[in-house]
């Protein structure tokens, strides 16, 4: 374990579309936090396409391969239950075949109300929130999209938008106030 689980931390991802902010769960979710802050400083976001765009329902990006199988060369099992419920601007991380011990780098974004039916079976470790830059989100699940041939879903952008860095900012926990 890289982070303390204790320390408030924030990613903010730039991408060719903008930037936004990330309040990442540490508290909640240590292990998946550990993960993305562990990539994120590695770098191993960097020049990732958002792959898959479904505008009323999630963006997801995370994979160095762009195209939906790539990953970090290894898994985790997930943190369940989350913590809070899958609602536009959580972000969450994708699983292979619904096993959500499958976790690995992609992560999506919740981006509209379709994103809510995932609370009925909620198998994905959330990892935060979006707390800025919305409108980033809103351009990237507003590009046109045509059919993936890997899935048949109709997700792949004509012109995918790309994280051209993620910064993690660190606030340590208040350390406790002497007795007056």
């Amino acid at each position: 374990m890289t982070i303390n689980e204790h320390d408030q931390y924030q990613a903010v991802v730039h991408t060719t579309a903008g930037t936004f902010v990330i309040d990442l769960f540490a508290q909640q979710d240590p292990v998946a936090v550990n993960n993305f802050v562990f990539l994120a400083t590695q770098h191993f976001y960097d020049g990732d396409q958002f792959f898959r765009v479904l505008k009323p329902f999630v963006i997801q990006t995370g994979d160095p391969l762009n195209n939906g199988t790539g990953g970090p060369g290894y898994t985790w099992k997930g943190e369940l239950p989350v913590p809070f419920p899958y609602q536009p601007g959580i972000v969450a991380m994708a699983v292979s075949d619904n096993n959500p011990n499958t976790n690995g780098s992609q992560f999506f974004i919740c981006t509209g109300s379709e994103s809510e039916e995932l609370n009925q079976d909620p198998i994905y470790t959330e990892v935060g929130r979006v707390v800025k830059g919305w409108s980033t989100i809103e351009k990237i699940a507003d590009g046109p999209v045509t059919v993936n041939p890997l899935t048949g879903e109709d997700s792949k952008p004509l012109h995918p938008y790309v994280i051209t860095s993620i910064t993690i900012q660190t606030h340590p926990e208040p350390a406790p106030s002497a007795a007056g």
